[in-house]
């Protein structure tokens, strides 16, 4: 009995075709990422390259933020900090025409909102300037 017999004839060209198909298959290992859980804080604003840094003015009479790099509205909803183009509940005319004030952080207001409440109230109103004060960011703005 001849022990030199083959099951199938190869050769060069399915030689190279087996091989190719060997190396695509043990390429094809998968990656499962788990579940994850956090605080979801959005990325900075960027344009042309540059980095904008959020800056916010505060409305105390309605407890509503004014994101002036991303031109939003934030504010707490139903117990969570939404962001949108419009605030819901007071036109923005109203809000504008109430007095505010420059904030001087730039990350989410969720992380000073409850400092930010007990120095500014909801009936705060901007205090009566000399007229040779210099204007200092943290006092009042007209929006």
């Amino acid at each position: 009995m001849d022990c030199k017999k083959h099951f199938f004839k190869t050769n060069k060209a399915g030689l190279v075709l087996c091989a190719a198909l060997l190396t695509t298959l043990t390429g094809c290992v998968g990656y499962i990422d788990g579940p994850s859980a956090g605080v979801y804080v959005q990325p900075p604003v960027v344009e042309t390259g540059v980095v904008m840094e959020d800056d916010y003015v505060y409305y105390p009479n309605y407890d509503v933020y004014y994101n002036s790099s991303r031109h939003e509205y934030a504010y707490l909803e139903g117990g969570a900090w939404v962001s949108r183009p419009a605030p819901v509940g007071v036109s923005v005319d109203v809000l504008l025409a109430s007095p505010s004030v420059r904030m001087n952080f730039h990350d989410s207001p969720a992380y000073h909102h409850a400092d930010i409440v007990r120095q500014y109230p909801r009936n705060w109103k901007p205090s009566a300037r000399k007229e040779n004060q210099k204007d200092d960011p943290r006092d009042d703005h007209g929006g």
